[in-house]
């Protein structure tokens, strides 16, 4: 009988649970987690509470959406006791009541809105579940942490659709894929080719630049020789215009000469007309050399005499008779 009632007053409730103390069947307080004496024969132990979070199941079920579709439902939720006494007193069965609580609000939320909206928006589901759990679950005491859609389980139709979907979306993203690189393509070939168009252009220019330049030049060139002519005319000097006519025939011949379309070359009659032109070249080209010996040989007479003169000196060398300037050997 000692021990009996020991049993029966001393009472050690463990870490992570409560107990509730009745006293003749009414609740009179609750018990923390350690050792408590009870009174003998008056107070009892009422209910043993689970003050730590629990997980729910929250069983499968078939929910009808906003756009007639059949889904299949199912959810957890973690709740945790925040008051033993409430959690015991004022609900039958906490777990079962719960279960039940989260089914009907899970139908009511699922049922409101559409099939597409039920399948990419579970966030939305579970924060509006849990609002409302939670709320109706204050005044038992209890805390509902968190909830969860575990599962959606749309009918097999809709799923073979939603596959015909996706592939239909992703074929349409490879082609979208596909023609963005033809297109980035295109564009590089195509500023590739504006730029080569640009460089040649460039290059064009340049050259029409230098053909310019050069022609600018061979014109000057052209003139100051033609001038030169002229001015060698008015001096009375006819060799130069025979030169400049001779120099032409030559070119106008080699060029007839040199055609790939002509078979037969006929030379002019008046070849002593050619041979007194080239002989009339060879005139300038000596009278040329004449006139340097002469302006030598006065440069030498213009300097003073450095030495005396002596009589045993060998006589002056006597020149050829010059030629009547404007006549051409073979010509006249």
């Amino acid at each position: 009988m000692a021990i009996a009632l020991a049993f029966s007053v001393i009472k050690i409730v463990p870490q992570g649970r409560e107990f509730t103390v009745e006293r003749f069947g009414k609740y009179t307080r609750t018990l923390s987690p350690g050792i408590s004496f009870l009174t003998p024969f008056v107070e009892g132990i009422g209910r043993r509470m689970n003050m730590m979070e629990q997980v729910l199941d929250v069983p499968q079920q078939e929910v009808i959406t906003k756009d007639n579709a059949m889904v299949k439902v199912d959810a957890i939720v973690f709740i945790q006791v925040m008051s033993a006494s409430a959690a015991a007193y004022r609900v039958d069965d906490l777990n079962y009541a719960i279960t039940q609580l989260c089914s009907t609000n899970l139908r009511t939320v699922v049922g409101s809105m559409e099939l597409d909206e039920v399948l990419f928006q579970r966030d939305s589901i579970n924060s509006r579940l849990l609002t409302v759990i939670d709320a109706a679950t204050e005044p038992w005491g209890v805390k509902v942490n968190r909830i969860e859609i575990k599962d959606l389980t749309p009918p097999v139709d809709i799923t073979n659709a939603m596959a015909r979907q996706m592939k239909a979306e992703r074929e349409r993203r490879a082609i979208i894929t596909e023609a963005d690189g033809e297109k980035q393509a295109a564009i590089a070939r195509a500023e590739g080719a504006k730029q080569a168009a640009i460089l040649e252009a460039e290059g064009r220019k340049e050259a029409a630049f230098r053909d310019a330049e050069a022609r600018e030049r061979e014109a000057e060139a052209e003139a100051r020789a033609t001038a030169m002519v002229s001015q060698a005319i008015a001096a009375g000097d006819v060799n130069a215009i025979n030169y400049f006519v001779a120099q032409k025939y030559v070119e106008a011949f080699a060029e007839l000469a040199r055609s790939p379309n002509q078979k037969t070359v006929i030379v002019p009659a008046e070849m002593g007309g050619l041979v007194g032109t080239i002989a009339g070249l060879g005139e300038l080209v000596g009278l040329a050399r004449e006139q340097q010996q002469d302006r030598r040989d006065d440069r030498q007479a213009a300097r003073p005499a450095a030495r005396p003169t002596t009589t045993n000196s060998p006589p002056p060398t006597q020149t050829a008779p010059r030629r009547p300037r404007g006549s051409v050997p073979g010509t006249e």
